[in-house]
């Protein structure tokens, strides 16, 4: 079993002991999983590169905390549409290839309307 669906299973098993399965509807996931978003930002808002990259080396835990928190979030919606993340990111990661190939939008940062 892949560590991803071990993670699934877990987060499954965690909502169910505590009957939090009814609270979970497709509105709420989404802004949580925003607003936990908004705190992996918080660490960085407003710093230098020096600045972040201290903080990065002093909060490397709060930092993975509220990446965990993301993950959470977003397996539990992808769970929820019954989607394969997994599956879903590949087949992201294929459309974004026809919009940016390589020989266009190496080295650049061009959104794929203005390449």
């Amino acid at each position: 079993m892949s560590d991803l669906r071990t993670l699934i299973k877990k987060i499954r098993k965690f909502n169910k002991e505590r009957n939090w399965d009814q609270f979970h509807n497709y509105k709420d996931l989404a802004i949580s999983l925003s607003l936990e978003a908004s705190e992996v930002l918080e660490h960085f808002q407003w710093k230098t590169e020096k600045e972040i990259e201290e903080r990065v080396n002093s909060r490397r835990e709060e930092i993975a905390d509220e990446l965990g928190d993301v993950i959470i979030y977003l397996l539990q919606i992808a769970d929820k549409l019954k989607l394969d993340i997994v599956k879903a990111g590949i087949n992201k990661l294929k459309k974004a290839a026809k919009k940016y190939p390589v020989k266009k939008s190496k080295g650049r940062h061009t959104k794929y309307t203005e390449l």
